[in-house]
């Protein structure tokens, strides 16, 4: 079948409009072949979405925003976005967010799916929108109770330098520079004393040495001697003191029953009585021969014969 050359170039003409129009939507991001899903979202201000920017879902591009138009004449603007993944499903509940893809990128839609099998969401269908706010928002808002915390402090701080001002008068400066001096002083005294003292410690560390030395073998010898004292026979000697206790005991019954010359001499009131005068006796007659000795010791130098003893009229003088 031959065709003329005015459909042939009919078909030519055509074929290169198509191609044109499929060339210059697939450089703006869409491919007619292509099965998109249109839906809908209405936002009062889409806080610089353009369009062409992309839309994700948890962080997967998905899909593109289409087109951005006024809604009403309040100021409504209305979005509408494709996506072209025909087999993810998604309900009407679910919402659509403006984000911030980067500190220095653009706006991008975020597709928050909800999942409610009755209520699934079709092409053409409008869901709920959000915005979320950027990172220089986010920070003013999380910066805002720290700017009223710095703010108190400043004010704090400001009452008590004015208050040190106030204490710190001439009077006060002159003190504490005395006292800064009078420490300066007392420390050059502490070098001082401290080089006095490692000087000290130069000259007697023999000493030193042997005294931590000699500590070091009185340590040993006692722990020696603690060793020996462990081992005594602590048995034995508790029962040689309970035989020592006995033979106390039975000494100290006889004593008490008047046994013995010690127990009949505490006993006896005979005895006692006995001694008593013959201690008064003997008393007796050491007075008599203090004051009257020649009655006892005669000395005869001529051979005279001794006089008699004469009973004193007094005998207990």
């Amino acid at each position: 079948m031959k065709f003329s050359r005015e459909v042939k170039t009919a078909i030519l003409a055509i074929g290169t409009i198509l191609l044109f129009i499929f060339g210059y939507s697939f450089l703006k991001g869409t491919n007619l072949l292509d099965k998109n899903r249109m839906f809908f979202v209405t936002y009062d201000n889409v806080e610089g979405l353009a369009k062409a920017s992309p839309v994700t879902i948890n962080g997967l591009t998905v899909g593109k925003v289409n087109n951005i138009e006024f809604l009403n004449n309040q100021g409504t603007l209305l979005v509408s976005f494709s996506i072209k993944e025909p087999n993810f499903e998604f309900s009407k509940n679910s919402s659509v967010r403006i984000y911030s893809s980067g500190l220095l990128g653009g706006k991008s839609l975020g597709l928050f799916p909800k999942y409610d099998l009755k209520n699934m969401a079709v092409s053409g269908d409008t869901l709920v929108g959000s915005v979320e706010d950027d990172m220089l928002v986010a920070v003013t808002k999380a910066l805002g109770p720290l700017e009223d915390k710095v703010n108190s402090t400043l004010a704090t701080l400001d009452v008590l330098l004015l208050s040190v001002t106030e204490l710190l008068d001439q009077k006060t400066r002159t003190n504490l520079q005395s006292a800064i001096s009078n420490l300066n002083t007392t420390m050059v005294s502490l070098n001082g004393a401290s080089s006095t003292l490692d000087g000290l410690l130069k000259e007697n560390t023999e000493k030193l040495d042997r005294t931590f030395t000699n500590l070091d073998e009185m340590a040993v010898s006692f722990n020696t001697f603690s060793d020996s004292l462990a081992t005594l026979e602590t048995g034995r000697l508790f029962s040689e003191f309970q035989s020592v206790v006995s033979r106390f005991n039975t000494i100290a019954t006889g004593l008490e029953n008047g046994d013995g010359s010690m127990g009949k001499l505490l006993k006896d009131e005979q005895l006692y009585e006995n001694l008593e005068g013959a201690s008064k006796q003997l008393e007796a007659l050491l007075k008599d021969v203090k004051l009257n000795p020649n009655r006892y010791i005669h000395v005869s130098v001529f051979g005279k014969n001794n006089k008699e003893y004469e009973t004193p009229d007094n005998p207990e003088q």
